[in-house]
């Protein structure tokens, strides 16, 4: 019987290096010349209707499909690697993350488990995080999706370990009191998201007010817990944010750590914006406390700018972490030698299959050194004072909130226009600006107020990039009021 097996391997095995080739050379000038190009622009309706076509039956040369990448998706990305992007808090990635990930691909390894190199470089990065945040060598921790999974994993491991029951085998509904999580009013989206998720509805999370700085107000805190043990109802977890998506705001870890000690809380905190402020010369003294955590979620795809995607649970008690997700069937169980013989890493958390996530921040961290990536998390810190001084001196710009880490809220404010005329001429402010391609920011409403929002978490971005973010919002709101606008 003639070989007649197909494979998806190229006939041509030097023809697809030289596309793949071309295709680093065209990274390569990609990367350098970004500033060269705008930080977005709208895609044409041609362009749009190419991607509505329906899957091709038929394949085509690998340099045909690639010439279609270069027209069609590289003139129109998000924009996040641009010097000029600070609409949200995700990082600018990075040359050799990106190689990591292409090598990471080539290997094609599933890291739900065995005895391999990328399992073990899987763990030596989750060490490296736990290094990172002061936690012992004996926490545990794992490599998920990003910030949102994270958190699901810390709180479900909360969830299990404060039940007082065997929640895995009774659920939810063999609790005898409903619990309780809390975090302020400015905690993210998703931690409404893993409550419902884990079953105990949004009410599981009692929203405790902020201050004037944005930080959980303590009291308020104390008070709440309080109230709900009188109503008899379960307090279990304090969610303490490390840097709020709305300011950057940081709650007093260290208060809120001796809070949890005394009351017999689990205290989780929410750092994919903040956490890695640890490793930052200047900035670590912002989150003190932050070892004293039960759990911690961070996000290696912003500080560390790893490409997407990459985010990190760590766990202190690790025997809490694995009873909250191993199982062991007979066809995963280990062997005594061989590719089975290696940890499970599934075991941590809720995928079984998972990619190989962490050969990108291994390979940036071994180039640059951590000493690097707090410099530059430092420098982050020095330009978004930069920005809050330009906008405190320039006519009709305001500051809308304090600048804590690297957020900075402002808006044009000419005087005399109503809180929905100022939003409204904001945001025109912040679509235009969008559209030109000459910068990116978004926007939010802080306390009542509607501002215009940069998240500067950018190592491309220079000085004179935030000055002419300034010029441009002066001039594109002056331009709108003598247009009639607001």
């Amino acid at each position: 019987m003639p070989d007649s097996t197909e494979t998806l391997d190229p006939s041509d095995w030097d023809a697809h290096r030289a596309v793949a080739h071309q295709m680093v050379d065209d990274a390569v000038d990609y990367v350098r010349d970004v500033r060269s190009r705008p930080v977005w622009q709208d895609m044409p309706q041609d362009v749009r209707a190419r991607f509505r076509d329906g899957v091709p039956e038929k394949g085509q040369p690998l340099q045909e499909v690639y010439r279609q990448v270069v027209a069609d998706v590289l003139p129109y990305p998000m924009g996040n690697i641009h010097p000029r992007f600070w609409m949200w808090f995700m990082g600018a990635s990075n040359f050799t993350g990106a190689l990591g990930d292409f090598l990471a691909a080539i290997l094609g390894s599933n890291l739900g488990g065995g005895d391999h190199s990328a399992a073990e470089i899987d763990k030596q990065v989750v060490c490296w995080m736990k290094e990172m945040v002061g936690y012992p060598e004996s926490a545990s921790g794992t490599l998920v999706s990003g910030g949102s999974m994270a958190n699901l994993i810390g709180l479900t491991v909360a969830r299990n370990r404060m039940s007082g029951i065997d929640l895995r085998e009774l659920g939810v509904g063999g609790m005898t009191a409903a619990m309780r999580f809390y975090g302020s009013d400015q905690l993210h989206s998703c931690h409404r998201i893993a409550v419902e998720a884990m079953g105990l509805g949004n009410r599981a999370l009692r929203r405790v007010p902020s201050d004037a700085a944005c930080q959980m107000n303590l009291s308020a805190l104390r008070t709440a817990i309080a109230e709900d043990r009188a109503s008899g109802l379960h307090p279990a977890a304090v969610i303490a944010t490390a840097g709020t998506v709305n300011t950057g705001a940081i709650d007093d870890l260290e208060a809120i750590a001796d809070l949890c000690t005394a009351e017999g809380l689990w205290m989780h905190v929410d750092g994919c914006i903040g956490a890695l402020l640890a490793i930052a010369p200047e900035g670590r003294a912002l989150v003190r406390g932050i070892e004293r955590a039960d759990s911690i979620a961070l996000d290696p795809h912003k500080w560390l700018h790893a490409p997407f995607e990459v985010g990190c649970a760590l766990v202190r008690d690790a025997e809490a972490h694995l009873a909250t997700f191993s199982v062991t069937p007979e066809y995963l169980e280990a062997a005594p030698r061989g590719i089975a013989s290696g940890a499970w890493l599934h075991d941590f958390g809720l995928q079984t299959s998972r990619g190989f996530r962490a050969l990108k921040v291994w390979m940036a961290l071994k180039e640059h050194g951590l000493e690097k990536f707090g410099r530059l998390i430092d420098q982050d810190l020095a330009h978004a004072r930069h920005l809050s001084k330009r906008i405190a001196a320039t006519p009709n710009l305001t500051l809308c909130a304090p600048t804590v880490i690297n957020i900075v809220c402002f808006r044009y404010d000419p005087g005399g226009l109503s809180e929905d005329a100022l939003k409204r001429l904001n945001i025109e402010i912040m679509v235009r600006m969008q559209e030109s391609g000459i910068a990116a920011v978004s926007d939010t409403t802080v306390q009542g107020r509607h501002s215009l929002r940069a998240a500067i978490n950018n190592h491309r971005t220079t000085p004179s990039d935030l000055d002419i973010l300034v010029e441009e919002v002066a001039r594109l709101g002056k331009a709108l009021i003598d247009d009639g606008a607001g």
